[in-house]
């Protein structure tokens, strides 16, 4: 998080983000083969690309509407950075959002996005199924996002853009995967979870959920 290269904006979010503890949660190791699902501008993915190092690779996805709406001048920016000369762009959807070198991989991060596959349209069950088959036995699945009230439905990702934890978890054992903890260091208690979460300048009341791919037999 020292390193002089960082730049300010990154910074910046450090504070909302939490970086150290997000890195601690993760686990991740030098030489892993990694992913981070809607990528957006990098901010993780160049996390992820630093803690696995050069020997790693870290395969970083984008829908296309991400790209043309949020991130086609920022994405590609964070991309020509010497930091991030491991990671392995993919422009894919969600329903298959794996290039096909992409396996066999030791984590895969969906931060802060998952409301955005249900608000798209998109399978999320193809994309859970897809996250399975691309890592190792054993492998993690990790999942953040904006905070919606118990019970909220899937109605609260494109309305508020935020999601019910208790979804996502169902959704996730339900491709598979065995769950693991949750963190709290990205909880908020002032935030009632009635604004959309972009109008808290996505400082809300967020989960971080780890799932596990079943070892195989």
């Amino acid at each position: 998080m020292d390193s002089t290269d960082r730049t300010p904006e990154d910074r910046q979010a450090d504070a909302r983000r939490h970086p150290i503890e997000l890195l601690e949660f993760l686990g991740v190791s030098t030489g892993a083969r990694v992913a981070d699902l809607a990528a957006g501008a990098g901010y993780t993915t160049e996390l992820l690309a630093r803690a696995v190092g050069p020997s790693g690779v870290v395969y970083a996805q984008n829908s296309k509407a991400t790209i043309e709406k949020y991130v086609n001048e920022s994405w590609p920016r964070r991309l020509a950075r010497d930091a991030t000369r491991n990671v392995v762009r993919m422009d894919r959807e969600f329903d298959a959002p794996f290039s096909p070198e992409a396996r066999n991989l030791a984590l895969v991060t969906l931060l802060f996005s998952y409301h955005d596959v249900i608000a798209s349209g998109a399978d999320r069950a193809a994309l859970n199924a897809a996250v399975s088959d691309a890592l190792t036995p054993g492998g993690l699945y990790v999942v953040a996002d904006h905070r919606a009230a118990p019970g909220t439905g899937i109605e609260a990702a494109s309305a508020l853009h935020r999601i019910d934890e208790a979804l996502v978890r169902a959704d996730i054992e339900a491709a598979g995967f065995v769950f693991v903890e949750s963190g709290e260091f990205l909880r908020d208690v002032k935030d009632d979870a009635t604004q959309p979460s972009h109008a808290r300048g996505f400082n809300t009341d967020r989960f971080i959920l780890k799932f596990k791919k079943p070892e195989a037999p």
